[in-house]
């Protein structure tokens, strides 16, 4: 841990999330000084788990005068208002209706609050610190459990008029296919790992059913079982099948990148999760698609690459509001 002088400034990043939580302090180098994580265990509603961030914030103040806290920002999925400060029925996030979550912690401890979703949040931590450091224009996708992404346009958060710039994972890619974000076909459905996991469904299902060989599925009893990951393994390791399922979501990829370079026309593209766990299997797809549907001269000076805050990137997500 990096120490800190009596009257040094320091910043707190709340990271809320349906699983678990965390409360972070840190100082305006990006240093994470404090780090305490928490079960969110949504059932027992929003003012038990708010009780909890309140609570270890004063911890902190044990060790860190709380006269020098500058700013608390906070992470969370959407939908939310972050000119407001309200938090609006998150999926994963059940009773959280129209919490106003910035007054809250504002009139708490008497310091600057923002809020923004998970997306835009992790956007500021890898342009600030991470893959997209001295970038203006930079797109951030999620590629996780969902597809979302978060924009830096011209050198500021772009968030829209209403909090729901950045919800790329709702284009429709396809007349039909996987389902992400309630339509059939999108983005989202052809590059999350729920989606991954319902193409991987039809595709085995048609081998199987055609009498082929699955080697890493070899029966209809085990399709139930197949998750993203499992996929990755398999082409990883050179089951053609597997591979065969990749280079679709890859392919759809690059569909999708294409038409954030021809729109955004950024320095750089920094994809999470997924594609950053297995680059070398996407990429070769990418660069064929993006050779065929981008504009050449916005394709020219834009970075595809991966996330490089990994695990880590929602502790730093969170501070990263407090410190922009």
């Amino acid at each position: 841990m990096n120490t800190m002088t009596k009257t040094e400034k320091f910043y707190i990043g709340y990271d809320i999330g349906g699983t678990k939580c965390s409360v972070v302090l840190g100082d305006k180098e990006f240093n994470i000084l404090e780090k305490v994580v928490f079960a969110t265990e949504t059932d027992r509603g929003y003012e038990e788990i708010i009780n909890d961030f309140k609570s270890h914030t004063y911890n902190f103040f044990e060790k860190y005068d709380k006269n020098n806290l500058v700013k608390i920002g906070i992470s969370c999925g959407g939908p939310l208002d972050s000119k407001e400060g309200i938090i609006y029925s998150p999926p994963n996030l059940p009773g959280w209706d129209s919490v106003p979550i910035v007054d809250i912690f504002n009139k708490e401890f008497g310091v600057a609050v923002e809020v923004q979703n998970d997306a835009n949040a992790c956007a500021l931590a890898e342009w600030m610190m991470g893959a997209g450091v001295g970038t203006k224009n930079m797109a951030f996708l999620t590629f996780g459990t969902g597809m979302g992404a978060g924009l830096i346009l011209n050198g500021q958060l772009y968030a829209g008029t209403n909090d729901l710039a950045g919800e790329v994972g709702h284009i429709r890619l396809a007349e039909d296919g996987p389902v992400g974000f309630g339509k059939a076909g999108s983005f989202e459905g052809f590059c999350s790992g729920g989606g991954i996991a319902q193409l991987a469904n039809s595709v085995i299902s048609a081998k199987l059913n055609a009498g082929e060989n699955v080697g890493f599925c070899p029966s209809e009893e085990l399709i139930k079982d197949i998750t993203a990951k499992s996929v990755f393994v398999a082409a990883t390791a050179g089951d053609p099948v597997a591979n065969e399922i990749v280079n679709i979501s890859a392919d759809y990829l690059g569909k999708g990148l294409a038409i954030l370079i021809d729109i955004i026309n950024p320095e750089c593209i920094v994809i999470g999760s997924i594609f950053a766990r297995n680059e070398e299997l996407f990429k070769p797809h990418i660069e064929r698609v993006l050779n065929r549907e981008a504009i050449q001269a916005a394709k020219k000076v834009c970075k595809i690459v991966p996330a490089k805050l990994g695990d880590k990137i929602g502790d730093y997500a969170a501070l990263c509001v407090a410190l922009n």
